[in-house]
């Protein structure tokens, strides 16, 4: 049986998914990241690249119709707020993906398993395996009930907040805000970053979090509702 190649975590994320696999290599592939390929053992970047266009097509298909009376512009931030990398690393940590990553040992040593870029491409390279494994309306499938009620509670303006920020301080004619590292703690393999947002008018706001662009953008949301 063809299942019984897999090794036991990848079993398990197998399991977790609901997608036993005809060909147990495509999952392999699927979770081995550039640090651990070499010869005879690909990485998933390929993979990430295919994924990424069937979560965007799923997404956009069923934004249309979720919502029959959207404007494209109304569309455009759900969308993308679905489909940027921290909804697939959220998505990710769910499934318990970073438990299956094949890693190479910097990247272990780093906590590379609770890395929101590493989670989100392994998550994008899972859809496009389950694309060639089994076509097109079965990755559909997984996708809508990975993603659940995500798709019907994206917000009507769901602009990521540095976006958000951006564009509020250029409507009123400002440059664009700056964010400043305020502290770096924690070990080099799991550090943890306050990031304080400031605009040119004065106002700013902190924020912490375990990778920077998260703190970035918990950051510039807090400004912006300070601003609200």
């Amino acid at each position: 049986m063809a299942q019984a190649k897999l090794s036991a975590d990848l079993q398990a994320l197998q399991d977790r998914l609901g997608h036993a696999f005809a060909d147990p290599r495509l999952l392999r592939r699927a979770v081995t990241h550039a640090s651990m390929s070499g010869p005879g053992r690909e990485d998933n970047q390929r993979l990430e690249f295919l994924g990424d266009r069937v979560l965007g097509l799923v997404m956009a298909e069923a934004l249309l119709k979720a919502d029959r009376k959207a404007s494209e512009g109304q569309l455009a931030p759900r969308y993308n707020a679905l489909v940027r990398k921290e909804a697939c690393a959220d998505v990710a940590r769910e499934i318990g993906l970073g438990e299956a990553l094949k890693l190479g040992r910097s990247e272990q040593m780093s906590g590379g398993r609770r890395k929101l870029a590493l989670l989100g491409d392994a998550m994008e390279a899972v859809i496009a395996a389950v694309y060639l494994d089994a076509g097109f309306e079965v990755a559909q499938a997984l996708i809508l009930r990975l993603w659940g009620d995500r798709i019907g509670a994206v917000e009507e303006d769901a602009k990521d907040a540095k976006t958000a920020l951006q564009e509020w301080a250029q409507g009123r004619g400002l440059p664009p805000p700056v964010y400043a590292v305020v502290e770096r703690t924690g070990p080099d393999h799991a550090p943890v970053f306050t990031i304080e947002a400031q605009l040119a008018s004065g106002e700013t706001a902190q924020a912490t979090a375990n990778a920077k662009r998260q703190a970035e953008q918990a950051a510039a949301k807090a400004l912006l509702e300070r601003l609200d």
